[in-house]
């Protein structure tokens, strides 16, 4: 939706910012509209008997990074939030676990190397697992830019909330989020001493134990410590040798934080954490039509490798290890220059994974692959936040650098023919930004801001090919070096219509800029890695957003027109001598445009109905790379869907709370949502499915304890669905693989567990 209707979204967190000693921010029971299922109060007595009105509250938030939070109803910004009680209630283990509970939003897993974000927000996305690559959908958590798409999708526990921000937020955020940004808020230090433990298990065999305690360490000091284990025994069966429990990982991480109180007007925030994730390797399928030899070699004659199916067949289980260690100081200085707040962010993280997988899906060795990614990044932010009068004003400075390096090998053939290479990567980008709000009158706002933008990156890379010694060092030869700078000035012009104190419309244009970049992953012959040209992109948007009845129904609506110029693409193509070749490349000119739909209502003091509805709709203007690989740009070209763009998608959901008389309270909740199939790549030929995904849960929350059991079940009409559908070659070398070979890693299917929560 729209600025006011994702906030709209949000409203059902209640965040509130405490001026003063401490700064505090504190972070109230409940629910976002989106989830469309979470009644909130839970973990508390009487949940019945609150849980709708708190559904229905007023909400603040810090939402445009203003040392006071607003009321979200009266902010112009694009966000969908969701509170840590609701994210534990909704059982999410980690941003996937959002994917389907947000109009034209998809926060898929790529499938190919473990814990990569391939998101989606508007129909503008990335499909790859390259890291050099960057997203159109930045993750930020605790104020720090994630930079690289791997390592993002990781086991989550113990948050103060999650905030998607839809459309270019490039101003206050920065970097490469022309699509939208993920803000994921950890839990603070709290002085009063509490403690809570959280267990759950699944019929699956997944088993997970997490644990938090936090107070008062000295009179100026609070810490907090959080500490997650998971033992999967994995999902799927492997048809080739009988193993049940493929798909299995075991990950753990400590997150020791603390508040440091400074005086009466300032505060220090650390947050450390540590963690590792021991796993298998992609659990991917086949879905071609194989040769007769392939299939007389396969010797596994019960398998279903359909597109609704969960069966898989491969000889290589492949593994994947990651570790990751990372640091975040957080300072605030209240100043009396405009009664304002100063704020920097210094931010480092360490990201390792390395892991190996069977590309060619199949219980025999003909395509099977290596990677390494060891990534190491820096950064920091300090802003100014204040009032002057009628106006206020966010202003800041940003600084990031990262360190990558990627190492990839492909075992063809039994061994017959392996080839290496990958490349390593220095990247600067900096930014200078301004917004102000400016109250014309009681009922129009002005909202002018802008940012400038400057990125360098250097590149050494080494192309794919036999004979290119590789290992965990790098390369031996690079045949590929190059530094190339990009920059840009990225306004946002906006306009607030208070229509009364229930009611507003509003009108926002802004500029989103991704920098260019290199590829990593080289492997087409002749083909240069790169570098690309920076990807920009115009939105205009137009949104209302009303509350009726007392605030007990509330509707927003948003439309929106997005123009993207000089779009990048991962174009994945079959290739006879590496299995896959990927292209980056300015591919085109493209328009997208949607509109966005939602409502809450609350029918009755103990039930509550949510519905969400989402359209997105896109062309390409001007194409330039032959997408269908016919050898001509022509009207076939620009008949293809842009990929990961799907047109529809829409849920409806019911809460519903029962007090038990004196033994507590009941609270059960089932959601719906629908999604489109999409285009997974540009020439159309892979495919994501249509997905109907069907969650719900049931908890009891007993008047006098401390304690809260809920059953619970996730795709429960266990709906296939993909991280992606990279085609195949018919031919890799001289083996005959058969037409529509893919490699397609998919997702698990029905789930259903129980989970104890037990605070202190």
């Amino acid at each position: 939706m729209g600025s006011q209707s994702d906030a709209f979204n949000s409203q059902l967190l209640t965040t509130k910012t405490v001026n003063g000693k401490g700064r505090s921010l504190i972070l109230a029971s409940a629910c976002s509209f989106a989830a469309m299922s979470l009644a909130c109060g839970v973990g508390s007595a009487h949940a019945a008997e609150n849980s709708i009105n708190t559904l229905l509250e007023e909400v603040e938030v810090v939402a445009r990074k203003r040392g006071d939070a607003e009321r979200l109803q009266d902010v112009p910004v694009a966000a969908t939030a969701y509170s840590g009680d609701q994210l534990e209630a909704l059982q999410t283990r980690d941003l996937e676990s959002l994917a389907f509970k947000m109009p034209n939003v998809q926060m898929d897993d790529a499938g190919t190397i473990k814990s990569t974000a391939n998101f989606t927000v508007r129909g503008l996305g990335v499909n790859s697992s390259i890291p050099s690559i960057d997203p159109t959908v930045g993750v930020f958590v605790d104020g720090m830019y994630m930079g690289i798409n791997a390592g993002v999708i990781l086991d989550l526990f113990d948050l103060e909330g999650i905030e998607v921000l839809r459309g270019p937020q490039g101003l206050l955020f920065g970097r490469n989020v022309t699509g939208g940004a993920v803000v994921v808020k950890t839990a603070k230090p709290t002085e009063e001493f509490m403690s809570k433990v959280r267990f759950s298990t699944t019929a699956q065999e997944e088993t997970n134990l997490a644990a938090t305690v936090s107070g008062q360490i000295s009179e100026s000091v609070n810490g907090r410590l959080t500490a997650y284990y998971s033992d999967d025994k994995g999902w799927f069966e492997n048809k080739a040798n009988g193993n049940d429990n493929l798909g299995a990982s075991t990950t753990w991480f400590v997150r020791p934080s603390f508040t440091v109180e400074m005086g009466e007007s300032a505060d220090l925030i650390v947050r450390l954490e540590s963690g590792h994730v021991d796993a298998d390797g992609p659990v991917g399928q086949n879905r071609g039509d194989f040769s007769p030899a392939i299939a007389a070699s396969v010797g596994v004659t019960n398998w279903d490798n359909s597109d609704d199916s969960f069966e898989v067949a491969i000889d290589n289980e492949g593994w994947a290890e990651t570790d990751w260690n990372q640091a975040i100081a957080e300072y605030n200085q209240d100043v009396a220059f405009g009664n304002g707040t100063i704020t920097n962010i210094l931010a480092w993280r360490d990201y390792d994974t390395l892991g190996e997988g069977d590309i060619d899906s199949l219980p025999v060795h003909l395509f099977h692959s290596y990677s390494l990614i060891d990534q190491e990044q820096l950064s920091n932010e300090l802003r100014y936040s204040g009032r002057f009068g009628a106006t206020s004003i966010t202003s800041g400075v940003y600084w990031f650098s990262q360190d990558l390096k990627y190492i990839e090998e492909r075992n063809l053939l039994g061994g017959a023919l392996v080839m290496a290479g990958g490349g390593v990567q220095d990247h600067t980008a900096k930014g200078v930004f301004t917004q102000a709000d400016i109250d014309l009158n009681e009922s129009w706002v002005l909202t002018l801001g802008g940012r400038y933008s400057s990125e360098e990156k250097t590149a050494d890379i080494a192309s794919i090919i036999p004979g290119n010694g590789c290992d965990r060092e790098g390369c031996a030869v690079y045949d590929f070096s190059d530094t190339e700078e990009w920059s840009a000035f990225t306004p946002k012009v906006g306009m607030q219509w208070l229509l009364s104190d229930t009611a507003q419309a509003y009108a926002v244009w802004t500029k989103g800029f991704r920098s260019g970049g290199y590829n990593m992953r080289n492997t087409a012959f002749g083909e240069s890695p790169g570098p690309t040209d920076q990807e920009e992109q115009n939105s205009f948007e137009i949104g209302a957003k009303s509350q009726w009845l007392d605030g007990r129904v509330k509707t927003n609506m948003a439309v929106f027109h997005n123009t993207i110029d000089d779009m990048q693409r991962e174009v994945n193509l079959p290739s006879a001598t590496a299995g896959v070749a990927q292209l980056i490349r300015n591919t085109a000119n493209a328009t997208i445009r949607g509109a966005e739909f939602e409502m809450m209502a609350g029918l009755s003091d103990s039930l509550l109905m949510t519905m969400n509805l989402g359209y997105v709709d896109g062309e390409y203007d001007d194409i330039w790379l032959d997408l269908t690989g016919d050898g001509v740009v022509d009207g076939a070209d620009y008949a293809l869907d842009i990929p990961r763009l799907a047109p529809w998608t829409y849920g409806v959901g019911m809460v519903h709370d029962l007090q038990l008389g004196s033994w507590g309270a009941l609270t059960s909740r089932i959601n719906y949502n629908h999604r489109d199939a999409s285009a997974y790549t540009d020439n159309n030929a892979g495919m994501l499915s249509e997905v109907e995904m069907v969650d719900f849960s049931i908890g009891f929350t007993p008047d006098s304890g401390n304690y809260r059991l809920a059953l619970f079940g996730k795709n429960m009409l266990d709906e296939v669905s993909e991280g992606n559908d990279t085609q195949l070659p018919g031919m890799l070398g001289p083996v005959t693989l058969g037409p529509n070979s893919t490699f397609t890693p998919i997702n698990r299917g029905r789930i259903v567990g129980i989970e104890l929560n037990y605070e202190i």
